[in-house]
């Protein structure tokens, strides 16, 4: 009995990027994927959306719980210098945004963002039982649960569920080392890219692997074939980087066929970003920081057209429990110089009107400054949107920070962080939010 065999060249290009990593006869077991998956595109929307024509979410963690109230600054509270006799800020150094509120000092980039009118500040942002647990409350913030329940599945991934099935794998990419739960989906979508410099997928570990490279197709579906218990897996490259496919729990079906799928998705997923990486220039300068270096990656991989509509990246060392001052000086420049320079290359490569970045941190910090020179785990925090379409200025209610209106030492929060998340899938990217959010939640004034 013959296997059987995709012979057309018409049955194998309908499946857009997946039949365009292949080339002459493909076994069987692929040819079962590539009819899987062109199933799942047809009739979704999202299969139809170019690269060129889609809103696109840009996450940007700010990871270890950024001190909020050193970062968007209550100018006039008598309240803020009683409780910060040393971290406190002056008001003549404050960047002035309104006559109550500015800016840290280090954050010269926000402010020209704001001075535009594309950065929207959102007081307070949190969620009931505020967790101070890094971990806990970092889950708590990537899977939109309450303080009290438990998600495999990330907000993005369900989104990634509901509103993109059969999409490309590159319709969320995380610039990390692995994907951050919030990406985590009941079917495998997103690829996670460490080291934008030098990736690529590396289908073995095998030095005759990168010998032959006429013959790396072959290669690479022998070894997704092999039965002899060796998992197929995405690994580090031997300049140092890698990208890998995301998690998820196995649709229907066999656990080799869900293995096969994965390996081709990150194979292909690798193919067009490399590809995507070596045509495309940035056209702004951007300061020497490892966000920086991310966010000029991402801002390539939007102008080489790739499908993606999320994408993630973190900036870590906000957990400032002692000498806060200079290391947040230092994080905040960082952040606001970065963000200031992508911007302007997203305006340089006309893709201004797309985008739309939204900070996020697990908690703020104490409304007190601690005897060591920094502040412990808090709860709300301020939270940053930028773009060409937000509606300027600030959001929501700021509390008051009189210490018998604090909630056990901490900023009482006034907005629901899943208000911003159901305000930007509805109003971003355009998909009902109760059924990825579990329920509903009112709405923000977010956009134009």
């Amino acid at each position: 009995m013959n296997s059987p065999i995709l012979h057309t060249r018409r049955a194998f290009l309908r499946c857009s990027a997946l039949g365009g990593a292949l080339t002459g006869t493909v076994p069987s077991f692929l040819a079962a994927t590539f009819d899987r998956l062109h199933t799942e595109a047809e009739g979704s929307a999202i299969a139809a959306t170019t690269g060129r024509d889609a809103t696109i979410l840009v996450l940007l963690q700010l990871a270890g719980g950024n001190d909020g109230l050193n970062t968007v600054i209550p100018r006039l509270d008598d309240e803020y210098r009683k409780a910060r006799p040393t971290l406190g800020l002056d008001g003549a150094a404050v960047l002035k945004l309104s006559d109550a509120f500015g800016l840290h000092p280090a954050l010269k980039g926000l402010q020209t963002l704001h001075d535009e009118g594309r950065l929207a500040t959102i007081h307070a942002v949190g969620y009931p039982n505020a967790n101070r647990s890094h971990f806990r409350s970092t889950d708590i913030w990537m899977t939109a649960t309450d303080s009290d329940q438990v998600s495999s599945q990330g907000w993005i991934g369900r989104y990634f569920d509901h509103a993109c099935p059969g999409a490309d794998p590159v319709i969320g990419v995380a610039v990390a080392r692995q994907n951050p739960l919030a990406f985590a989906s009941q079917k495998p979508a997103g690829v996670a890219v460490n080291t934008p410099e030098a990736y690529r997928y590396v289908a073995g570990d095998d030095p005759a692997d990168d010998e032959e490279e006429g013959a790396g197709g072959d290669r690479f579906y022998r070894r997704m074939t092999r039965t002899d218990g060796d998992a197929l897996t995405g690994s580090l490259d031997r300049t140092g980087g890698s990208i890998e496919a995301a998690g998820g729990t196995p649709p229907s079906g066999s656990a080799l066929d869900y293995l096969e799928r994965t390996a081709l998705q990150a194979q292909v997923s690798s193919d067009q970003i490399r590809s995507v990486s070596e045509r495309v220039r940035n056209r702004a300068a951007y300061p020497n920081s490892r966000l920086a270096r991310d966010l000029q990656f991402v801002a390539r991989m939007i102008a080489g057209g790739l499908s993606t509509r999320v994408y993630f990246v973190s900036h870590g060392g906000y957990d400032t429990h002692t000498q806060q001052a200079p290391t947040h000086q230092r994080l905040l420049s960082e952040l606001g110089d970065a963000l200031a320079a992508f911007q302007s290359d997203l305006g340089s490569l006309g893709q201004q009107e797309r985008v739309v970045v939204m900070t996020f941190s697990e908690f703020g910090r104490r409304v007190s400054e601690n005897a060591s020179g920094g502040t412990d785990h808090g709860a709300a925090a301020p939270l940053f949107i930028i773009g060409e379409h937000i509606r300027p200025g600030f959001h929501g209610v700021m509390p008051s920070l009189a210490p018998d209106q604090r909630l056990h030492g901490d900023l009482q929060f006034t907005t629901d962080f899943r208000q911003v998340y159901t305000t930007v899938l509805e109003q971003w990217l355009r998909t009902p939010a109760a059924p990825i959010l579990g329920r509903a939640f009112p709405a923000l004034n977010l956009f134009a």
